[in-house]
């Protein structure tokens, strides 16, 4: 999925798309198992979360102990990969709507990496640890975020988190390291919405240049997997240089709206390698890097600097509808959730991707709109005025939450879910929570757990909760911004689809159930399962065109080579072949390669490049 815009139509492949799996399980349980799941796409799935679970229920009785409250889907949310996958109708549109392939590949992949995570199960110790990575993402909306109270910033040194936090996985028979599991938030926004290369963006980079490095034997057993999951993603970008003006004038955009001249599409976010013109391939690959860097010296230094996770092994899930939601606000009132909608903010974009027409960010009240937009609005649905007044300040464009034509357009019911490992509490956000909005989340999670703590049996009072918040995840809710922030109706504001009570009903749904994670029993509080979300994989439109037939040209074959390589190279040069191919969805080519270099090594071939590499 890229910038939601049809035109930016698939081209090719830089770098393999992958799914990697964690289980983790309690040596005195059985039963405790939690599996955490790192896709190469924009979010996790409602239906491809389904498709998983279905999946492992046909892989026979030894998979019973994996289920819906123990299993959690999470996206590392590239803007690089394929389209048509997602349940719901509103990111179908611009894909054309689900193709089943695309939504196949994902399911298998994802089961065939829980597979080999169960069958590679051993006893091992688990380390955690953080370190801080400056140069990797900046705040896209810091106007935004100036709104959050003055106290709340002060205790904070920057505008979003640097914290890159690392789950260490090592083995108890050999000593060796078996993976890495990492949480730091940054936009998969480095590719821009000029590429038409699948990849997994920045995160795509870091984690196969953590896995290519421990191949080596002397530091890490075969296998080594190294997980990049996002955290308070929201309001980041990788585009570390700031936003400007592509306009000519070389200016920074507008500080409130990031506009420049009154319009949106000019102002651009800037990686660290913008003046290549690869359609940020360089800046992309530098971000990833310094992400690898980052964890790599953490890794090393975890040997003698971290913390040993010891204590149960569980979860819970739930779902709930959000579309009205009643629940306690901060300041003692009694507020409500909404049904789902999109400011016209929304159709603005960020910094990272601008939008279309005359949308501004930081619209609120009366939109700033050309007045047939709300004609268009109306056509779809004509919000109530209860719906208005519920979302207000935000000027609501698409009502999506109560649009079922053909099928329901967003998601109104949401996954609430946490794990825990010991010491470790990771809430699995199925929006992306804006900086501020993860920081609240978690300290309202790590104060209820330190409460609980003191009275279970289960937990060391001497030994603090450690919080991580790991997504998109299960399904895509958009989303979670602070309250003052949706006051200020830009991008992300917008884009928090059950109005400004959003993250507090978040809070409130995690936090309630969390003693169900702390009950020595472990069945003192148990998680109703809430009603079910709808799957449209059966009823979704596709007018995606099937591959009807495809030959090779006149008087060629398949893989016939057509420019060979020339025989030698200087050290910097670009190599290029080029050779017959075929449509690639006719063969994904799963657990293989499109292409292949080799080097002749004693006589024998040896595969040195392959689609997981970027520079092929």
């Amino acid at each position: 999925m890229g910038y939601a815009d049809p035109n930016q139509v698939g081209s090719g492949l830089r770098q393999r798309l992958y799914s990697r799996a964690f289980i983790v399980g309690s040596n005195d349980n059985p039963e405790g198992r939690i599996v955490y799941l790192v896709l190469d796409t924009q979010s996790g799935d409602t239906a491809v979360r389904h498709g998983i679970l279905e999946g492992l229920k046909e892989l026979g009785p030894e998979y019973d102990c994996y289920g819906k409250s123990n299993v959690a889907v999470t996206g590392t949310h590239s803007h690089s990969g394929p389209g048509a996958w997602l349940n719901y109708l509103l990111p179908q549109i611009t894909s054309k709507g689900f193709e089943r392939q695309s939504y196949q590949a994902i399911v298998d992949g994802a089961l065939l990496s829980i597979k080999r995570a169960h069958e590679s199960l051993a006893p091992g110790y688990l380390t955690v640890g953080e370190t801080e990575i400056y140069n990797a993402n900046i705040n896209r909306s810091p106007f935004a975020y100036l709104a959050n109270p003055k106290e709340e910033r002060g205790r904070y040194e920057h505008e979003v988190d640097k914290t890159l936090q690392m789950l260490k996985f090592q083995s108890a028979e050999d000593g060796k390291e078996r993976g890495v599991l990492t949480w730091f938030p940054v936009h998969g926004t480095s590719m821009l919405g000029n590429n038409t290369l699948i990849s997994g963006d920045n995160k795509g980079v870091a984690a196969v240049l953590f896995e290519k490095d421990m191949q080596r034997p002397e530091e890490g057993s075969n296998g080594f997997v190294a997980g990049f999951s996002q955290a308070n993603v929201g309001d980041t970008s990788p585009n570390v240089l700031g936003a400007y003006c592509e306009d000519g004038s070389g200016e920074k955009c507008n500080f409130e709206d990031s506009t420049c001249g009154g319009r949106t599409q000019p102002c651009h976010g800037r990686g660290p390698m913008f003046r290549k013109a690869d359609e940020g391939a360089s800046s992309c690959f530098e971000i990833g890097q310094r992400q690898y860097l980052g964890a790599k010296a953490l890794y090393l230094s975890m040997v003698t600097k971290g913390r040993l996770l010891s204590g149960p092994v569980r979860s819970f899930h739930t779902y709930r509808d959000f579309s009205n939601q009643t629940l306690q606000h901060p300041n003692g009132s009694v507020v409500n959730t909404c049904p789902a909608a999109l400011g016209y903010s929304f159709a603005a974009g960020t910094t990272d991707g601008p939008g279309a027409f005359d949308f501004t960010q930081n619209d609120t009240g009366v939109p700033n709109a050309n007045p047939l937009w709300s004609v268009v609005r109306n056509f779809l649905r004509e919000p109530s005025e209860t719906q208005k007044a519920c979302h207000y300040p935000k000027p609501i464009l698409l009502d999506v939450g109560e649009i079922e034509r053909p099928y329901l357009w967003t998601p109104n019911i949401v996954d609430i879910q946490v794990l825990r490992i010991g010491q470790l509490l990771i809430i699995i956000s199925p929006g992306e929570a804006t900086t501020m909005a993860g920081r609240r989340w978690k300290e309202a999670i790590a104060a209820s757990a330190s409460t609980l703590a003191f009275t279970s049996s289960t937990s060391n009072e001497q030994d603090p909760p450690i919080v991580v918040l790991g997504g998109p995840a299960n399904s895509y809710t958009h989303y979670i911004a602070t309250e003052e922030e949706y006051g200020i109706q830009r991008y992300e504001g917008a884009s928090t689809l059950y109005g400004p009570h959003t993250l507090n009903a978040y809070i409130n749904a995690t936090t309630s159930l969390l003693p169900h994670l702390f009950d020595p029993s472990g069945s003192k509080h148990p998680t109703e399962p809430g009603p079910d979300p709808p799957i449209h994989t059966n009823i979704s439109y596709n007018f995606n065109s099937a591959v009807r037939f495809d030959r090779a040209p006149f008087f060629k074959q398949f893989g016939q080579v057509l420019t060979d390589v020339a025989p030698s190279y200087q050290r910097g040069e670009t190599v290029r072949v080029t050779f017959v191919g075929a449509n690639p969805r006719n063969n994904l080519r799963l657990e293989g390669t499109f292409v292949a270099v080799e080097h002749l090594q004693g006589g024998k071939w040896v595969t040195v490049r392959d689609d997981s590499d970027w520079d092929l």
